[in-house]
């Protein structure tokens, strides 16, 4: 296995993600909508924050089983907003950061996906998942 690699051959590129002032109910439909499990929050093109499925799910009454569901009940989310919720403190790296530096950060600190900047700009995320089918095309 190569141990030199950059996080940018595996990373997505085409980042999905909310404003700080977009409310929960549309990160909610963007999870759904694109199967996806983590939005960074960003301001521009700067990560301000990160959501996750998981944070909504907290306080929610959302029924965790039937992810088809496309109705919300968003009396819940309308009592508090993406800046309540969101992570704010978020570690990233840059796009030339090691896949093997990637990983270890994100089981050092139980994290499931890491932002992606280069100069300040969010230019990508990499998430568990993205570490363990790199993982698998390597066997």
């Amino acid at each position: 296995m190569r141990k030199r690699i950059p996080v940018s051959q595996i990373m997505t590129k085409n980042i999905i993600a909310v404003n700080r002032t977009d409310d929960l109910e549309t990160a909610e439909r963007l999870f759904k909508q694109h199967h996806i499990r983590h939005i960074p929050v960003v301001s521009g093109d700067v990560i301000i924050g990160m959501l996750s499925y998981t944070d909504l799910l907290r306080i929610s009454f959302a029924d965790a089983i039937n992810e088809d569901e496309t109705e919300v009940d968003t009396v819940v989310y309308n009592m508090f907003t993406i800046d309540q919720v969101m992570t704010k403190n978020v570690v990233t790296v840059s796009s030339e950061t090691t896949i093997k530096d990637v990983a270890e950060i994100i089981t050092k600190n139980e994290f499931h996906a890491l932002p992606i900047v280069d100069d300040g700009q969010l230019v990508g995320i990499v998430t568990s998942t993205d570490l363990i089918n790199y993982l698998i095309e390597q066997f």
